[in-house]
């Protein structure tokens, strides 16, 4: 600890206390919402660019009145306060512009996962009793499969927004541009009546199989998440430009970056999807300061050739999530990034962690209290006392994390009940409290002078969830999904580690049906690649003769997951779905060296 570090904490004191009083959890009934940021952008600083998308430029004022259009066609066609409307759209200002003018109304954006297709896309758009489904031309060939199990009227509950233009608006749905042509561009008088308890947002858990759960974001939630990025993590204004390519329907971009240009003025530059080779040259170009990433992102740009100016760049600040040690420090160091404010948080969760005093290799602290149990993860379980009562680890020791629900840290979960009630852990310290289950393992680490603030490190996944591609990978339901094909008796899903690569990748050990000796590749491959999407296919599968359970029947894990794909140790058949094939191959040691050394493309 030196003079250096213990003066670089102090300065951010300031923040920290402005910061603390601001996020002191208001009263629900207390008026407040998005869509008043974005008017108060319009009337403060409406000449300002807004948002940088292709070869487009809104400034605060055109985006205000765009999602005035769409919240006073959404009113004349009988959406109101509590409503919800399916979202399905691409990165683009349209998006936002809509979800803003839902908001408008108070109207809640349900927001859906744009490679989601058949059962997955007719269960989220069921499960939040959308009244309305709002679509984009990029995703109307997803609509058309599954509309005749919607419980939506063609012709009338159907809004199309074109893209490229190549499409025109279908019979079954209404052109939303042609509907709002004539629309106000004035401000609705609604908008001053969401309070901060109206739901703002319902976020999906990752789809794995088409049974992801609609997690609920209120007014409060995102507000204080977007001050928490604008003030203390990007620590941006109303100069800044934030470089924005994470997917809008997730919680990293549409909080974390869209939240925080909605709060401080600072203008985006939005892009459809990341791109490796187009990264810099983007952030040079259009004097983009602050980054929202995912780690996966930041490992990729690490990987790409690097030249000796690389660092000579705007780029100050940087805010999101999965940045891995072994990354942190040579990204950090090759692209000149002065701040890096990882933070950690699930969509539903009641805990969040940011990396508010620049500390290297951390999440950071929480506000929330919040508790590191013990867990056994080969049997995927809390680990108790003869009491009955979870045992804390000590400093340094991973263990399950834990958020203490109560009326300042209010627990919002999902639109389902049950779904809601299985992530509480209750009378986990005393008779009558009640925990969230993040489903994570954090360790606390030494960071230097932190102001007395413990600070943590994410460790992994447990249980039946594992995280790949950056999405959260449901072991129970793409088992659900690959018992399914008519050759598979039994199937095993864990993940297992692959270098270079983050997350992990996900496995599936398989017991052929009796009279099936051999598994039928091109056949299995084709049914993985129709029923999952792609960051959910196991990347590698294991072929055994039964499946090892538990005297209570629960399939074992713990030595499977430690063999994973190695030849030495697995003496069964193994396949990989290497990056760009088609269908599973055998697993030779050839095509295994080559991932061990990073070389397969994962």
């Amino acid at each position: 600890m030196g003079i250096k570090d213990i003066y670089s904490t102090l300065k951010q004191v300031p923040t920290l206390l402005a910061l603390k009083k601001e996020l002191t959890p208001r009263p629900y009934e207390d008026k407040g919402c998005m869509a008043v940021w974005v008017e108060n952008n319009a009337e403060v600083r409406g000449g300002r660019t807004a948002i940088v998308f292709e070869d487009r430029t809104v400034t605060w004022n055109q985006f205000n009145a765009l999602a005035n259009q769409y919240a006073n066609t959404f009113k004349a066609d009988g959406l109101v306060r509590g409503d919800t409307v399916s979202v399905i759209m691409e990165n683009r200002i349209e998006f936002l512009a809509i979800i803003v003018g839902l908001n408008k109304l108070g109207v809640t954006a349900a927001l859906i996962n744009t490679n989601l297709t058949g059962r997955p896309l007719i269960h989220c758009v069921t499960v939040t009793e959308s009244k309305r489904c709002v679509f984009g031309e990029e995703v109307a060939a997803n609509l058309i499969e599954v509309k005749a199990e919607l419980e939506l009227k063609e012709g009338k509950d159907y809004y199309f927004v074109n893209d490229a233009g190549t499409l025109p608006a279908p019979n079954w749905a209404r052109d939303l541009n042609k509907a709002m042509a004539d629309a106000q561009k004035a401000n609705p008088p609604e908008t001053s009546e969401n309070t901060l308890g109206d739901n703002a947002l319902y976020i999906f858990t990752s789809g794995t199989t088409g049974l992801p759960k609609a997690a609920v974001l209120s007014n409060r939630r995102y507000l204080a998440n977007s001050a928490l990025s604008h003030r203390a993590g990007l620590k941006c204004t109303e100069l800044d430009r934030l470089y924005i390519c994470l997917p809008l329907y997730h919680g990293t971009g549409l909080l974390i970056g869209v939240g925080a240009s909605f709060s401080s003025g600072a203008s985006m530059f939005i892009r459809r999807k990341f791109s490796a080779s187009n990264f810099l040259h983007e952030i040079r170009e259009h004097n983009c300061t602050c980054f929202i990433y995912i780690g996966e992102l930041c490992r990729y740009l690490s990987n790409t050739s690097s030249r000796p100016d690389d660092h000579m760049n705007p780029l100050r600040s940087m805010m999101g999530n999965g940045m891995r040690p072994d990354v942190w420090m040579k990204f950090k160091n090759r692209f000149g990034v002065e701040r890096i404010a990882e933070f950690y948080g699930a969509s539903e969760g009641n805990v969040a962690f940011a990396n508010l005093l620049n500390k290297d290799c951390t999440i950071g602290m929480s506000p929330q209290k919040l508790a590191l149990v013990k867990y056994d993860v080969d049997n995927d379980q809390i680990v108790k006392d003869a009491n009955g009562r979870c045992i804390e680890v000590a400093d340094g020791e991973a263990g399950l994390m834990l958020g203490h629900i109560s009326e300042d840290s209010v627990f919002e979960g999902y639109t389902n009940k049950e779904a809601t009630e299985s992530k509480i852990v209750r009378n986990a310290f005393e008779e009558g409290d009640a925990w969230f289950n993040s489903g994570d393992l954090l360790k606390t680490v030494k960071v230097g002078f932190t102001l007395g603030y413990p600070h943590y490190q994410f460790v992994d996944r447990v249980g039946d969830t594992f995280r790949w591609k950056s999405e959260n990978v449901s072991t129970n339901e793409v088992g659900e999904i690959l018992n399914g094909f008519d050759q598979v008796r039994f199937c095993n899903v864990y993940g297992v580690e692959i270098p270079t690569a983050d997350g992990r990748a996900g496995m599936a050990a398989l017991t052929l049906n009796e009279g099936v000796d051999t598994l039928d590749l091109d056949a299995f491959s084709a049914y993985v690649s129709d029923q999952l999407p792609a960051f959910a296919r196991p990347v590698f599968l294991r072929i055994q003769p039964d499946i090892d359970v538990t005297g209570t029947f629960k399939m074992v894990k713990g030595d499977l997951r430690k063999q994973a794909w190695d030849l030495a140790q697995v003496k069964d058949p193994l396949y990989v779905l290497l990056p760009g094939a088609t269908g599973y191959q055998p697993l030779d040691e050839a095509s295994a060296a080559s991932i061990k050394a990073g070389e397969a493309g994962f």
